[in-house]
């Protein structure tokens, strides 16, 4: 990477940023604000903690559910109607969140949550849109703009959750529909933002001339995709770097906090041990993104693999009353998911023909998710049957097959040069 010739930059990519991370900061205020206000409004209607997890396991697999859809959208119509579609979709679940949390109608709730994770999926897919004009020495760089702008909003939207408790309250409504409020609001406002600003469309120019495009409003069968995926090995390397290093983060943050729960310690520790992971996910990823275009695709997802496994030895280590060491632990969990995730991303988009880019973007969040979801489910019944440690030490078993993956095609790749 590092001598290639630095090619210049597309006119349009810096407008294209600048609206993707504008759209970015609003969702993430949107959704985040959602994740805890969900599961407390479950249990409220339900009376029963232990259904509590339904909400964001509802919201999970609508992201999910929602990937291959929004891919399909991108390339009928290009990444305004696919975005923005996301977000319209996500605000109305939002509506139907307050209706069924007001009523009291737990399906209707659901069904809400289940919508808002369109908002999600919107928000992963926004990341493959930062490429589409990016040249091969900045898709990298540009795809972490994009991710980083997820910060603000993942740090805000949390705390918003008393003041516009408050505001629903003297709506009438039940205050943990607050949330919800503020989710529609911010979600019209990101698509609004997509629709009207995000033009020309990145997705459409980037292919516009392109002959294997031209029966680009023609459905892909997805094993048609998953097929072209493994056909080529660095496209199969940046999909494992994705989904696994999803799967251990998903697996071992959602049962941190359990874990430290067993020894009474309080909320406010607990609170700022899953801060400390949300930055090492999101502050760096300009960096991240950085070393990924000077160093390779490949050597960060080796970099991030090891950062990962770091992560499964020191927190799975830790007592569950060392803040300390599972500060660290989940710091080191965010910064190595960060560092799959971008780098994974950008081998994707970039190892696969124009043709498949965007059903193969939307394979990748449909497995990401997925893997979440099973991540989170398996990690429940681990810890019931073994422990926290052990968690950690299975989590991180996929973790070295990937990062054994990266130095092969990092070997590859020194001999085809050679």
């Amino acid at each position: 990477m590092t001598s290639a010739s630095v090619a210049p930059a597309h006119p349009l990519l810096k407008r294209t940023l600048q609206t993707l991370a504008s759209a970015q900061t609003l969702s993430g205020l949107g959704y985040s604000s959602t994740v805890a206000a969900g599961s407390l409004l479950v249990a409220s209607i339900t009376k029963s903690e232990a259904l509590a997890g339904l909400a964001q396991t509802f919201g999970v697999l609508g992201a999910a559910a929602m990937a291959l859809p929004l891919a399909n959208l991108t390339r009928r119509g290009g990444r305004r109607l696919a975005l923005g579609s996301g977000y319209l979709i996500g605000a109305s679940g939002a509506v139907f969140a307050i209706i069924g949390g007001t009523a009291r109608l737990l399906p209707i709730m659901l069904l809400g949550t289940f919508l808002v994770g369109a908002a999600s999926a919107s928000g992963y897919q926004a990341r493959y849109a930062a490429v589409d004009l990016a040249s091969q020495n900045n898709r990298a760089k540009s795809l972490s703009l994009v991710v980083w702008a997820s910060t603000i909003g993942s740090v805000i939207g949390p705390n918003l959750m008393g003041p516009f408790g408050r505001i629903a309250d003297s709506m009438g409504l039940p205050k943990l529909t607050g949330p919800y409020l503020l989710s529609a609001t911010m979600l019209s406002m990101g698509a609004a933002i997509i629709w009207f600003r995000l033009k020309p469309d990145p997705y459409l120019t980037s292919v516009a001339g392109h002959s294997e495009e031209s029966s680009s409003k023609v459905k892909v069968p997805a094993k048609e995709v998953f097929a072209h995926i493994a056909s080529r090995p660095l496209a199969l390397l940046g999909l494992l770097a994705i989904s696994i290093g999803h799967l251990i983060m998903v697996a071992v943050m959602v049962m941190t906090p359990v874990h430290m729960a067993h020894v009474d310690v309080s909320l406010t520790i607990i609170g700022f041990v899953i801060s400390v992971h949300i930055a090492g996910m999101y502050a760096f990823s300009p960096i991240v993104g950085y070393l990924t275009d000077r160093l390779g695709r490949p050597q960060v997802i080796f970099i991030g693999g090891l950062i990962l496994i770091s992560s499964a030895i020191i927190a799975g280590t830790a007592p569950a009353n060392n803040e300390i060491q599972l500060g660290i632990g989940l710091f080191l969990l965010g910064l190595g998911w960060s560092c799959t995730l971008i780098a994974g991303s950008t081998l994707l988009s970039e190892s696969v023909s124009d043709h498949y880019r965007a059903p193969a973007q939307g394979t990748s969040d449909l497995i990401m998710n997925l893997s979440a979801a099973v991540g989170g489910a398996l990690a429940g019944v681990i810890i019931a049957v073994l422990s926290y440690g052990w968690l950690c030490a299975l989590a991180a078993m996929p973790v070295v097959y990937v990062t054994l993956l990266a130095v092969k095609r990092m070997s590859d790749s020194k001999t085809i040069s050679s």
